[in-house]
C-alpha cells in the first residue's frame, strides 16, 4: 500500500472490525442450531423457536439501525462504534451463558441492536474518510469483513462440532465477544469524520484531519476541503429537522432514500441469507451428515470470500456499478431457478424420478453446486450495495439516509429469517422459485431507475440526483484532483482521465 493511501486505509480496515462482528453474529447461528447439544439444552426447539432464535439479532438490528439516525449526527461516528462493541460484548455474554430460549433470545437481540448501529455507520465513516480514487475500494472493505467474519463463524463451528458437550455451542457464541471488544478499546485512536466535523462547526479539526489523511497531496485536501464547505454551506439551510421534512419536503432526498432502500432489499430478496443461515439444514436434507453439512458450509463461505478478494481487486475500481450488478442479479436469479427446478424433479431430493428410488448422487452433488455459483453471482451485489449507499445523501442526511437503508436490510432479514423455516417446510425447494423472480425483477430496477455513482467524489455525487445526466456517465473529476501533486512547489497535472489501475497496494 503506498504511503498516500495507507493511514486511510489502516482507519477503515480497523473499523469494519464491527462489519467482521456482523458476519460472524450472522454465520454463527446456522453453525449453532442444528448441533444436537444444542437441541438437546433447548429441548428440541421447533421451527417456530428457531426462527424466533434467527429473528431475534434481526430484531435488534432493525432497532440499531433507526437509532443511527438519532445518535450519529449529534455523537460522532466513533462514539456509536464504541456503544456498538460494548454491546455487542454484552449480547454475546448472554448468549454464551444462556440457561434457556428466552435467555438466548435476549442476547441475540442485543447483538443485534449492536451490528444494527454498526453496520449503518460504518458504510459512512469509511466513505467520509476515503478519497475519490480509492472510496470503492475502502467502501467494499465492509462486505469482504462480513464475509471473513461469516468464514471464521463457520470454522469455528465446524471445529467446535468435532467437540462434545456444550462446549460445541457455546464457544463459537463466546468468541463474538473478542473483535468487539478489540473495536471498543481502540476506535478513540481513529480520527474523527472530517466531513461530521466540519458540518459540526469545527472546521479547523476537520481540515486538520484531511490533511492527516491525505498528507502528500495538498490539492487534494484543498479541494476537498472547499467541496465539503460548500456543500454543507448549501444544505445547511434546507436540512431536515424532522423524518416528515426527510421524506416529503424534497423530491430528491425522497428519491435517494428509495434507491438505497431498494439496494438493501435486493441484497435480501436475492436469498442469499437464507442459504448462509440454514445451508447446514439444507446440506442434512440432501441426505448429509452434520459434521460434513458444517464442513461443506465453511468451503462454501471460504469460496465467497475469494470472489470477494478477487471482486475487489480487479473490478470494483475499474467497472461502473451498473455493469458489475446486472449480471449479478440475472445470474442469481438463474441459479435459484435451476435449483428449485433440481428439487422438484427429485421431490425435494427424498426419491428419484420414478417415485420409487432415492435421488441420484448426481443431482444432490449438482444442487451443493449450485449454492457455490450462486455465492459467485452474489458478490458484486453485496460488495455494492454498502457502497451505493453511502454514495448518495449529502452530508446533512447521510446518516440518516443510511440508517433507513440498512433498516431496510434487517427488515427484510427479520421477514425471511422468521418465515423460511415454515416456508420450507411447507414448499420444499419451490421456496427457491421466489427468489429468482425476486432477482429478475431487481435486474430490471437497476435498468431503469439506478444512475451511475462510479468515480466521482461525494459531493460530485450529490449532483447526479440534481441535474440531468445519463444514468451510465462515470464521473471523473474525483480521480482528476487526485491526479495532481506538488513536485517542488510546482503543481503538475499527470492525468484527467479516469484510472483503470486498481487501487494501490
Amino acid at each position: 500500500m503506498s504511503s498516500p493511501y495507507l493511514l486511510v486505509t489502516t482507519c477503515c480496515l480497523f473499523a469494519t472490525l464491527g462489519s467482521f462482528l456482523f458476519g460472524y453474529d450472522a454465520g454463527v447461528i446456522s453453525t449453532v442450531i442444528d448441533q444436537e447439544t444444542f437441541k438437546r439444552r433447548f429441548h428440541n426447539p421447533s421451527d417456530a423457536a428457531t426462527g424466533g432464535i434467527v429473528a431475534s439479532y434481526n430484531g435488534g438490528a432493525i432497532i440499531g439501525s433507526l437509532l443511527v439516525s438519532y445518535l450519529s449526527d449529534p455523537w460522532g461516528r466513533r462514539p456509536v462504534l464504541f456503544v456498538g462493541g460494548l454491546l455487542a460484548t454484552l449480547g454475546a455474554a448472554l448468549q454464551a451463558g444462556a440457561v434457556n430460549v428466552a435467555m438466548l433470545i435476549a442476547g441475540r437481540l442485543i447483538a443485534g441492536l449492536s451490528v444494527g448501529l454498526m453496520s449503518s455507520t460504518i458504510p459512512v465513516y469509511c466513505s467520509e474518510l476515503s478519497p475519490p480514487r480509492i472510496r470503492s475500494f475502502l467502501g467494499s472493505l465492509q462486505q469482504w469483513m462480513i464475509g471473513l467474519g461469516a468464514v471464521v463463524a463457520q470454522w469455528v463451528g465446524y471445529g467446535c462440532s468435532l467437540r462434545t458437550g456444550n462446549f460445541t455451542w457455546t464457544f463459537p457464541l463466546a468468541f463474538q465477544a473478542v473483535p468487539a471488544v478489540i473495536l471498543s478499546c481502540g476506535i478513540w485512536f481513529l480520527p474523527e469524520s472530517p466531513r461530521w466535523l466540519i458540518e459540526q462547526g469545527r472546521s479547523d479539526e476537520g481540515r486538520s484531519t484531511l490533511t492527516r489523511l491525505h498528507a502528500s497531496n495538498t490539492p487534494l485536501i484543498e479541494t476537498e476541503y472547499t467541496q465539503i464547505i460548500t456543500s454543507i454551506a448549501e444544505e445547511r439551510h434546507r436540512a431536515p429537522r424532522t423524518w416528515r421534512a426527510l421524506l416529503f419536503s424534497s423530491a430528491t432526498w425522497r428519491h435517494r432514500i428509495l434507491l438505497a432502500c431498494g439496494m438493501q432489499a435486493f441484497t435480501q430478496c436475492s436469498g442469499t441469507n437464507i442459504i448462509s443461515t440454514y445451508n447446514p439444514s439444507l446440506y442434512r436434507s440432501l441426505g448429509l451428515s452434520e459434521k460434513t453439512s458444517l464442513m461443506i458450509q465453511g468451503i462454501w463461505g471460504a469460496l465467497a470470500q475469494f470472489w470477494n478478494t478477487v471482486f475487489i481487486i480487479l473490478f470494483i475500481e475499474r467497472l461502473p456499478r451498473r455493469t458489475l450488478l446486472l449480471p449479478s442479479l440475472l445470474g442469481m436469479g438463474a441459479t435459484m431457478c435451476v435449483e428449485a427446478a433440481l428439487g422438484q424433479a427429485y421431490h425435494n431430493f427424498t426419491t428419484g424420478p420414478d417415485n420409487h428410488q432415492h435421488p441420484p448422487a448426481t443431482s444432490v452433488r449438482a444442487a451443493i453446486a449450485l449454492f457455490f455459483v450462486f455465492s459467485l453471482f452474489y458478490t458484486s451485489l453485496g460488495l455494492i450495495s454498502w457502497l451505493y449507499q453511502s454514495e448518495i445523501f449529502p452530508t446533512a442526511i447521510r446518516a440518516r439516509g443510511a440508517s433507513v437503508a440498512t433498516a431496510t436490510n434487517w427488515s427484510l432479514n427479520l421477514i425471511f429469517a422468521q418465515c423460511t423455516p415454515i416456508a420450507r417446510s411447507r414448499m420444499g425447494f419451490n421456496y427457491f422459485y421466489c427468489f429468482a423472480a425476486f432477482n429478475w425483477a431487481a435486474a430490471a430496477l437497476v435498468w431503469v431507475a439506478y444512475p451511475e455513482t462510479a468515480g466521482r467524489s461525494l459531493e460530485e455525487a450529490e449532483h447526479v440526483f440534481d441535474r440531468k445526466e445519463p444514468r451510465t456517465e462515470r464521473g471523473h473529476r474525483g480521480h482528476e484532483l487526485e491526479s495532481q501533486h506538488d513536485t517542488k512547489g510546482g503543481l503538475v497535472t499527470v492525468s484527467t482521465e479516469v484510472s483503470a489501475t486498481p487501487p494501490p497496494t
